[in-house]
């Protein structure tokens, strides 16, 4: 398949690199490395000090938000919170997959949608929007994907969309559409407002920190509309 631009995944995550290198690093799988035989470097190094950082701000997200709960209850929900199946639903959310630089081989083998692939580069993202703007830039882009209820943290990365979209299914003349009908807030802080319309009616809204997070919300509560369970 062919590639999307990275300026596009910058318009997603709300945050545009002074060194676009890190972000082409990130994305950059070995297989793709390996084939332009050291042209590029693989997205390895910054997976490994992406981990940290996301332990790092999640830890003190939780510390700060999570006032009554012992260190057993934080550390179970934090190991929730950054484990493969949530860092490959985040990377599902912002569409990482159709960034990525992959091998011949590794992307004719579905590489785009293997959880291992896509989690690291979630967290070599991280790494590289960490070390172009340090933890300012990268803390409020990872905050966007934490629950609002901590009791109940699978509800950050759970793909509502997909789900949806399996329902639509069903009947093959029906058409699902996403329509940002407003946002608000400063840059740093914006709140969109999404619709969902089956054709031309409204079946949901949604709000989030980003379009792709309110998509996600217009969709669990058309869902939810619809009796689904979810």
């Amino acid at each position: 398949m062919k590639v999307k631009p990275q300026s596009e995944l910058e318009e997603i995550i709300g945050y545009h690199f002074k060194d676009a290198a890190l972000l082409t690093e990130a994305l950059c799988h070995s297989s793709y490395a390996n084939e332009k035989r050291g042209v590029l470097r693989c997205n390895e190094r910054l997976e490994f000090l992406g981990d940290s950082v996301l332990s790092i701000v999640v830890s003190n997200h939780l510390f700060r938000n999570c006032t009554e709960l012992p260190e057993g209850e934080l550390t179970k929900i934090r190991a929730s919170l950054v484990c493969e199946k949530s860092l490959f639903e985040w990377a599902k959310v912002i569409g990482l997959g159709d960034f990525l630089l992959l091998g011949h081989g590794e992307d004719q083998s579905g590489g785009r949608t293997r959880p291992s692939i896509l989690s690291d580069a979630f967290e070599a993202v991280i790494a590289a929007m960490f070390l172009d703007g340090g933890m300012d830039a990268v803390t409020p882009y990872i905050l966007r994907f934490m629950p609002e209820h901590f009791d109940r943290p699978s509800e950050a990365f759970h793909d509502y969309k997909t789900a949806l979209q399996e329902v639509i299914q069903q009947n093959p003349e029906e058409r699902v559409e996403y329509v940002l009908v407003g946002e608000e807030g400063p840059d740093h802080a914006k709140q969109f407002r999404m619709e969902v319309r089956l054709n031309s009616n409204v079946i949901g809204r949604g709000v989030g920190k980003s379009k792709k997070i309110a998509e996600q919300m217009a969709a669990k509560e058309a869902l939810m509309l619809m009796g689904e369970k979810i």
